[in-house]
């Protein structure tokens, strides 16, 4: 059985009679067990889990108990059910991509059903994925916004000093939460001005710089701070709770999100807003977009692009500096009659707002 952090507080549903070999619970467990002794991370596992989880209740509801009575049509007809989902208490209907995951376990787990051949055919075969437009970060932080939620933690205390440390590694180096909350307090080398991300998304190592200021904090923090905290055994991360223990993804969270509501900014967002803030400000720099692809870790560098369309105000300015109609002439300057119109129109415009 596949160990998986924090279960599900529902208990699974058991589909299919007790020595059925083609009984749903039991086959969807079989196929998580294979996922894992193929490396896929526990965070993907525990993804995967909850989504099967949630179609093996939708089959139950059916009386659907085994993999052989799960037909073509009824993964269409499962697919129109996701599509009308209404979460709850909010009424909102799933995003395309949380749509994506949900067939996309259903379709992994048909095709490996059929090529250990527990099954003659896929159903799953040639199911068509909603489709997702390229969107771009809701909310980027503004260099002084950021410094803003920077000084947010009360360093006086030694919970502040720590969240002041936190919050300076994420913007100084736009690391993923997963990847923060699993540093360890030998891989920031504070010295060579390096983090060593280890196993990252995609079990991928990288190197990623950290500035000056953010290497000062983690110093302070380190030698200050964190003996204070540690408690034996200690677990080795360099973040760790006021109980000595390592942190976890939710509580990263809350506390980014609480320091960036108490700057006031009237912005949204936790630990994936600073790692937009830094794409998006570097590439405003001058950065060239494959340094930060490395520094992001981004496998496709489509998956960086998308900051090229944040990043505006350069585009701005190379746009009034190259392009010929950019800017308003002068109306002794001007050689175009519509814009000697226009110009006119605004002098005629301004006298009336003078005389009255």
């Amino acid at each position: 059985m596949t160990r998986l952090p924090k279960r599900f507080k529902k208990p699974r549903p058991e589909l299919g009679a007790e020595g059925d070999p083609l009984a749903l619970t039991p086959l969807v467990r079989a196929y998580l067990d294979a996922l894992e002794v193929r490396g896929f991370s526990i965070y993907t596992l525990k993804n995967l889990e909850h989504n099967l989880y949630l179609f093996l209740v939708w089959c139950e509801e059916r009386a659907v108990t085994r993999a052989s009575d799960v037909t073509r049509p009824m993964i269409l007809r499962y697919q129109r059910y996701v599509f009308h989902y209404r979460q709850q208490p909010s009424g909102k209907p799933l995003g395309v991509r949380a749509q994506q995951h949900r067939l996309q376990c259903i379709i992994g787990l048909f095709r490996w059903l059929t090529r250990e051949n527990h099954l003659l055919y896929n159903p799953a075969t040639e199911i068509e994925l909603p489709r997702t437009g390229r969107q771009l970060p809701r909310t980027v932080l503004t260099a002084n916004e950021a410094d803003r939620v920077m000084n947010q933690p009360d360093i006086n205390e030694v919970i502040g000093m720590r969240d002041r440390a936190l919050l300076e590694v994420l913007y100084s180096t736009g690391l993923r939460r997963m990847e923060l909350v699993h540093l360890g307090v030998f891989d920031v080398d504070t010295t060579s001005g390096t983090v060593t991300v280890r196993q990252g998304k995609g079990r991928r190592d990288r190197f990623v710089p950290i500035g000056e200021r953010a290497a000062a904090w983690v110093e302070k923090y380190v030698r200050d701070v964190r003996p204070q905290l540690a408690r034996e055994p200690d677990p080795g991360n360099l973040f760790i709770t006021h109980l000595g223990e390592a942190m976890g993804l939710n509580s990263v969270s809350s506390i980014v999100h609480d320091y960036v509501e108490a700057a006031g900014i009237n912005k949204s967002g936790s630990c994936h807003l600073f790692r937009h803030t830094v794409a998006t400000l570097m590439l405003e720099g001058g950065a060239d977009i494959r340094f930060v692809q490395a520094m992001l870790g981004h496998e496709n560098i489509q998956s960086t692009e998308i900051y090229t369309h944040v990043a505006i105000r350069k585009l701005r300015e190379i746009h009034a500096a190259t392009h010929p109609g950019a800017r308003l002439k002068p109306a002794s300057e001007s050689v175009d009659e519509n814009t000697d119109q226009l110009l006119l129109f605004d002098e005629s415009s301004s006298e009336e707002e003078t005389v009255h």
